[in-house]
């Protein structure tokens, strides 16, 4: 069975000739991929520091890997990811997708040093705990709301109650719009919450992904 992968490119600035590095390391990771017995699903590529995990790149890979449960995340080099904290929280997110960091320099899986390792199995057990935590408290809360009377099954729609708070659409014509206007998808996500759409970055990312491989599909 053919195994997928995404790339990752990545570069601190935007100048000029830095494009001409992005596009060598996507050159490189292809050939890499197809050594590794690979087939690139996708490309994601930033001109952006790596000390910051704010990129629109980084983002749409980690909604991309999620969705269509891609494997393997190719990269050049660890830096790629992202350096200082950075990188070993993106490894942190990476993991949690279940996914798998292969690093053409390390010619395979990416080679942690011991500190790294102690840190993402550090970070993996307090989150684990902050979401029992997390639950539990909901559960408490939950329970003492119905005990006091709340009814849950009153708040949804079709069930009894047809004042249920309906489902807020997201407006993909705006978020392209937005985009093209070059806006962030933090900005483009600001913007929606002013105007009432109630919408996590995560979620505009997502909708702005999935509308551009339908329209890529549609020129195939």
């Amino acid at each position: 069975m053919v195994q997928k992968a995404v790339l990752y490119c990545r570069v601190s600035t935007t100048k000029q000739t830095q494009a001409t590095s992005l596009a060598r390391q996507e050159e490189e990771l292809r050939q890499f991929a197809n050594q590794q017995g690979l087939v690139v699903e996708a490309v994601f590529e930033d001109q952006f520091s790596g000390y910051e995990v704010d990129r629109d790149g980084l983002l749409m890979l980690l909604d991309f890997v999620k969705e269509h449960n891609i494997p393997y995340v190719l990269v050049q080099d660890e830096t790629r990811l992202g350096r200082g904290n950075a990188r070993v929280a993106v490894l942190h997110l990476i993991q949690k997708l279940q996914a798998q960091v292969l690093c053409m320099n390390d010619a395979g899986p990416l080679q942690m040093n011991d500190m790294d390792t102690m840190l993402l199995e550090i970070l993996a057990i307090v989150e684990e705990y902050q979401r029992k935590i997390h639950n539990a408290k909901i559960k408490r809360g939950m329970k003492r709301a119905v005990e006091q009377g709340y009814r849950p099954q009153d708040n949804l729609r079709n069930r009894g109650n047809l004042e249920g708070k309906p489902r807020i659409e997201v407006p993909i014509d705006e978020i392209v719009r937005l985009r093209d206007a070059g806006l962030t998808f933090q900005e483009i996500t600001t913007t929606l919450n002013g105007l009432g759409y109630d919408v996590s970055k995560a979620t505009v990312n997502r909708r702005y992904l999935s509308y551009a491989e339908e329209q890529n599909n549609i020129k195939q």
